[in-house]
């Protein structure tokens, strides 16, 4: 009874959220189309110059990881496993965590060798759409604390935390999604 009735309060709850991924969508569909037109640039550094194929591992390996561990807190939940939960969100956390310093690091490199937003149109869609990335997993981050935050507490329904984990998923796969995407349009031609 009571997962009927949390499904009927949340489905518009889903709904809008996936209205939301669908706009995000659109818009780094845009940030894609713009990064193909002004790349590989008529002067200036060439992605092949810039772009280092052990980063672009490294930060895949933790991202892409994390949709993995973020299922052994979804484990948690179905099964009521506050350790699992916990176990699953932390990890999480961390590889989030660790992906978004590496990327920092990508731009401070980048930058600090001369390749900054200005040089010319191929940095300045690149520095845009993988900079918007970068911002949406630092958002997550933050969403992952506020979840945590409220399964310490334990004052929040279970039905109720159920479902924020459950739309947080969404959010953190999505992001997982266009990250496969970067790779395989951003840097993949050129590291190869």
């Amino acid at each position: 009874m009571s997962e009927h009735i949390s499904n009927e309060l949340f489905k518009d709850k889903r709904f809008g959220f996936f209205l939301y991924l669908v706009v995000e969508a659109v818009m780094f569909l845009t940030l894609f189309a713009t990064y193909f037109i002004f790349t590989p640039p008529a002067e200036g550094a060439q992605p092949s110059d810039v772009f280092e194929w052990q980063m672009v591992v490294l930060t895949s390996a933790f991202l892409l990881s994390s949709s993995g561990t973020l299922l052994i807190a979804e484990k948690g939940l179905e099964t009521g496993n506050r350790k699992k939960i916990w176990t699953g969100l932390i990890i999480t956390f961390v590889l989030g965590a660790v992906f978004l310093g590496l990327e920092i690091y990508e731009f401070y490199e980048y930058a600090h060798s001369g390749h900054t937003i200005s040089e010319n149109n191929f940095l300045s869609s690149f520095y845009v759409l993988v900079g918007l990335h970068a911002s949406h997993v630092a958002f997550g981050i933050g969403w992952m604390l506020l979840l945590m935050g409220q399964l310490k507490a334990n004052r929040v329904p279970k039905a109720l935390f159920k479902e924020k984990h459950k739309i947080f998923n969404y959010y953190w796969h999505f992001v997982d999604v266009i990250w496969v995407f970067i790779i395989l349009i951003v840097y993949l031609p050129y590291i190869l």
